[in-house]
């Protein structure tokens, strides 16, 4: 029997006290129901609110977590990256991210983990059929719909939700995306390492979720996020690729969404 491939979800964290502790005994719960060999990475970024003080906490209990400590805030493109990298050099087949106030459902994890058989990046889509959004008053969805459209006109491509953040990566994608910086440090992030898994000639498949606005904390977009993602959909357009053709013996694609 082939064993469970390992996991790492990264979560990444700023003043999201009330929400940690539940989050990390939901995602746990769901890795140990699928059989995961699972490590579970909060990366707090100097949360004035305790954050860290829970994870580091919740770590001593349990070795299934593990608490990666940044100093300042500085977006959450750059730890991303961080928690990526520290999955990467611990051996993890999958890296999986998702946001740490439950608009990502853990009980979906399962179903981005099993979309990794054919594919290399896995997105959890609010915008595919049977994708959902829930709890969002109309202006905010219509913003959001919006950035989508407008990310995925001016760079051409057909994901249908760009700026989400639910996503798994096997280890050799990220091992090829993962070599130069982004240029992103807000939201533009999840913009720019979907546009460059294309570009590197993954396979990019959309599942559908739904998406739920959080009931606790407060949300961290701001208008500076929004603006600077479409600045870096503009200087996407305008770069050219930084991956040689051989990068990745594969053609890019866009698998159709469907149930997993």
């Amino acid at each position: 029997m082939t064993p469970a491939p390992s996991i790492c979800v990264c979560i990444p964290t700023y003043n999201e006290a009330k929400n940690v502790e539940p989050m990390a005994g939901a995602v746990l719960a769901t890795t140990e129901r699928l059989r995961l060999a699972a490590t579970l990475l909060v990366i707090d970024d100097g949360s004035p609110d305790g954050t860290g003080a829970i994870a580091d906490r919740l770590a001593a209990a349990d070795p299934r977590v593990a608490v990666l400590h940044r100093r300042t805030k500085d977006g959450i493109g750059p730890a991303y990256l961080a928690g990526l990298r520290w999955a990467l050099a611990r051996g993890a087949d999958l890296v999986l991210q998702m946001d740490c106030d439950f608009s990502h459902d853990p009980a979906d994890i399962g179903r981005l983990v099993a979309a990794t058989k054919d594919a290399d990046v896995v997105l959890g889509s609010r915008y595919v059929p049977a994708g959902a959004v829930t709890d969002w008053p109309l202006l905010r969805r219509l913003i959001s719909r919006g950035g989508c459209w407008y990310a995925r006109t001016i760079l051409g491509v057909g994901i249908r939700d760009l700026t989400g953040g639910f996503k798994c990566f096997r280890r050799e994608a990220l091992e090829a995306l993962l070599w130069y910086d982004t240029r992103s440090s807000g939201d533009g992030f999840q913009i720019e390492m979907t546009h460059r898994a294309l570009r590197a000639g993954l396979r990019v498949r959309e599942v559908p979720i739904e998406f739920s606005d959080r009931t606790l904390g407060s949300s961290k977009m701001s208008r500076g996020i929004a603006l600077e993602a479409a600045r870096v959909v503009v200087a996407l357009r305008r770069s050219p690729s930084p991956f040689p053709p051989a990068t990745i013996n594969r053609e890019a694609r866009v698998s159709s969404p469907r149930e997993v």
